[in-house]
């Protein structure tokens, strides 16, 4: 049996170790967000509008990420204009970082698939394919669990420049879409109704409007668990507890993924 002395001299050894091995931890986990960044960034777009004639040409209207075979731009609903000016040469636009190309490049985007109802479209880019991030398990995902999210939340106001915000998943939080009125119903809205409430994360990291499309993902893996949405919730709880800042929600990535599996 160890000595008193013998133990005190295990105690302060580990004492001494700790702080260490806590720094250590710490850079670990800093240095595994920082490469899970690098893989992400590629696959981040800036969704907008273009014409040709006027100025600026590219209107920014938030983010996107692409998934599946790298054609298809995941975004928020309300993120696309459901009427262009077509008269006017109005298309739907992204901007992709292209390796070696100093300036973003354009790519034509047309929406193909919108799910009003958990506010999530896909949209489908023309040329080269963009590196597409892999979507993970929403309902596998936890309360603490650390994640990130990366976007454009001042738009491209300072160039194209994607940032990303990390925190956890503060709750899974049931969310009910209030009820519009009767002249103010469509397919989507009687669908919301009939489905009731579901659930959004909460998070403890805020996001701001141009965010919304923004994938959220594990800080370690980089798997998509859900999409930022600043939009959604407006007029339901975050209206009810006077808009505060500091809270943010994204939607599970299943309802994501089964929009996906509608197009294919």
């Amino acid at each position: 049996m160890p000595s008193p002395p013998a133990k005190l001299g295990a105690i302060l050894s580990i004492a001494v170790a700790l702080p260490f091995l806590l720094q250590g931890g710490v850079a670990g986990a800093e240095a595994s967000l920082t490469d899970t960044v690098a893989r992400v960034k590629p696959a981040i777009v800036a969704v907008g509008t273009y014409q040709k004639t006027r100025s600026p040409a590219f209107v920014f209207r938030g983010t996107g990420f692409a998934v599946d075979d790298g054609t298809l731009i995941a975004t928020a609903a309300h993120v696309v204009v459901e009427a262009l000016q077509t008269g006017n040469r109005e298309v739907m636009m992204v901007l992709v970082r292209v390796p070696g190309v100093k300036e973003p490049q354009g790519r034509e985007a047309k929406a193909i698939a919108v799910d009003k109802a958990h506010d999530l479209a896909l949209l489908r880019i023309t040329g080269a394919t963009v590196p597409a991030l892999t979507l993970g398990d929403s309902d596998n995902a936890r309360d603490g669990q650390s994640v990130a999210f990366t976007g454009f939340p001042f738009g491209t106001a300072f160039g194209f420049s994607p940032v990303t915000h990390r925190g956890i998943i503060a709750s899974s939080t049931p969310i009910a879409l209030p009820g519009a009125a009767a002249d103010k119903l469509d397919g989507s809205v009687i669908h919301s109704l009939k489905t009731g409430p579901f659930a959004l994360f909460q998070l403890d990291a805020t996001a701001f409007p141009g965010h919304s499309g923004s994938p959220l993902y594990d800080g370690g893996s980089g798997v998509v668990v859900g999409v930022v949405n600043v939009g959604l919730v407006k007029n339901t709880k975050e209206s009810a507890i006077g808009q505060p800042t500091g809270i943010s929600f994204a939607g599970p990535i299943r309802h994501l993924q089964d929009l996906i599996r509608g197009v294919r």
